[in-house]
């Protein structure tokens, strides 16, 4: 295919000599005939490059696919302290919560590129590269696949029906330049991911040795009527690197690898039912003054969370949710408890209000008002 596209190429460079040649031919040329003739090659030589040129930009345009999200929300936030000194707070606002733009291309059967850009109003203005990697996929030779660039490394799930991400991401999402290579079918997707991350331990060095292993189990579609099921389980070696914990490390240095776990489930029957559990920690106990909530102690975070959703109809949706967590300090609450109800107004464009309480270690309490309007493309 590529010989042929330079042939073609060659031929309508030729052309294009002789048909600037055409005008002094033409002088000395009195047949009506033979300038016919070459008012037609002419015509053909300009089909052929019209052609050209279109099948390169359809080659294009059908390898590259963008897509994008846009979120606005009106939050209202109410905060009541144990501490009877500490007046109680509250606060409003209406902000862009998210723009995503992400771009897709398909370089051929085995490579691929992903670039997402987010914006997100005070936290990544103006804008920030939030993925960028390269995939080499064996396809249909090998069920084999190698990403590179920057990702967000398979620890933990987060799924959920809600506005607000669910409580487990906080501590366990995970953002690195890493490289992961693993295994997918239809049944099961097994990888591993190695990276440089931020946190090291005090006497350490700055290379590569952090990793996580990852293995999810999918139910195929077609398996149980109207069932479906996922599943799977994450191992972290130093569950500092996520980005909720990284910036809780004093002086950005721990004195040893504290490893991490995670663990997921969700279900649907007949797309109208959800149930989704997350459990997400860490293995062992950092040593006291590790983390800047932690008053001296040695603490071992920890969180899980659990939703229930129900689809009244294809575009109403009603959820529930609680959430927990262990030695966190005032982070994020102890138990949480939240409701959601989601409309989709139109077709990829819908409308949510959310409401979450919240109960932390030390007695405060928290109430969250959420409503937000979102686009996706």
């Amino acid at each position: 295919m590529k010989m042929k596209k330079m042939f073609k190429i060659g031929l309508c460079m030729i052309a294009g000599v002789v048909l600037n040649a055409l005008p002094a031919i033409a002088g000395e040329m009195s047949s009506d005939g033979t300038l016919k003739e070459l008012n037609e090659m002419k015509s053909r030589i300009e089909r052929l490059e019209s052609s050209e040129i279109n099948d390169i930009e359809k080659d294009w345009m059908e390898k590259i696919s963008i897509s994008g999200l846009i979120e606005v929300e009106a939050g209202h936030a109410s905060m009541k302290y144990k501490d009877s000194e500490t007046p109680n707070a509250k606060n409003s606002d209406i902000t862009l919560a998210t723009v995503e733009l992400g771009i897709d291309a398909e370089i051929n059967k085995h490579v691929s590129g992903h670039v997402l850009l987010l914006w997100e109003e005070d936290d990544t203005e103006p804008v920030d590269l939030d993925e960028g990697y390269i995939t080499l996929s064996g396809e249909d030779v090998l069920p084999l696949y190698l990403s590179a660039g920057k990702m967000y490394v398979p620890f933990g799930s987060f799924n959920s029906h809600f506005i607000s991400d669910p409580i487990t991401l906080e501590i366990g999402e995970t953002r690195e330049s890493a490289i992961r290579a693993g295994f997918a079918n239809d049944l099961f997707d097994i990888s591993i991911s190695i990276f440089n991350g931020d946190i090291e331990k005090i006497s350490g060095d700055d290379r590569v040795k952090s990793w996580v292993a990852n293995a999810i189990f999918t139910l195929p579609e077609d398996a149980v009527s109207g069932f479906g099921l996922s599943l799977g389980a994450s191992y972290i070696s130093n569950i500092a690197e996520s980005d909720g914990l990284e910036g809780e490390v004093l002086a950005g240095a721990i004195n040893d690898y504290v490893s991490g776990v995670g663990y997921f489930l969700n279900a649907s029957v007949k797309e109208r039912f959800f149930i989704g559990f997350e459990y997400v920690g860490a293995r062992e106990r950092f040593a006291p003054g590790d983390l800047s909530f932690d008053n001296g102690l040695a603490y071992k975070p920890r969180a899980y969370n659990l939703e229930f959703a129900w689809a009244a109809n294809d575009d109403l949706l009603m959820g529930i949710k609680y959430g927990k967590t262990k030695e966190l300090g005032d982070l994020l609450p102890e138990r949480q408890y939240g409701c959601v109800l989601t409309y989709g107004l139109f077709k990829y464009t819908t409308v949510g209000i959310e409401y979450l309480s919240g109960k932390y270690e030390n007695g405060d309490k928290s109430n969250l008002f959420t409503a937000q309007l979102a686009v996706e493309f």
